[in-house]
């Protein structure tokens, strides 16, 4: 079962000013300890309706509200959900017969559907954080050589 990826508008600077705010307020919450939190809804006619969520989700919450807070949009995808070979190479901002030669190469595990590739979301975040830490561990390389070589770096 695949989730959909909505494209997501930018916040308007009245969110971004409200985003700022409410995730400074819930951010102070957040840090409980407890497993849930109480939050009170008010809706049109002044009726208070209270709702428990768990503080893991309080704190989803606030990291959102700190995305949209710096002006950024924000979507929310399962950890399960299973991508089209373009929704995988827009997550990782390469092109689709670049993200197709990867899982061709078995860089990345995919299924087929049919003719379709569908590539898992889990495993598109893995493959990014050991490509990302293999370029964290070439630059830290590089700039140790150009230090002892007097580079000026």
């Amino acid at each position: 079962m695949s989730a959909p990826i909505i494209p997501v508008a930018l916040p308007t600077a009245d969110d971004i000013t409200l985003a700022r705010e409410s995730g400074r307020t819930l951010s102070s919450v957040s840090r409980s300890r407890a497993a849930t939190q109480k939050i009170d809804f008010y809706d049109e006619q002044g009726g208070v309706h209270a709702v428990r969520i768990p503080t893991s989700a309080l704190r989803l919450l606030v990291d959102v509200l700190t995305e949209i807070g710096q002006g950024n949009a924000v979507s929310i995808i399962p950890i399960h959900a299973e991508l089209t070979t373009q929704e995988a190479a827009d997550v990782l901002n390469v092109s689709r017969p670049f993200l197709i030669q990867l899982l061709e190469k078995g860089e990345i595990p995919f299924h087929r559907i049919g003719t379709h590739r569908r590539v898992r979301y889990q495993d598109v975040i893995a493959y990014k954080k050991r490509v990302d830490v293999a370029r964290r561990t070439a630059l830290e390389e590089l700039s140790k050589q150009a230090q002892e070589l007097g580079l000026g770096y």
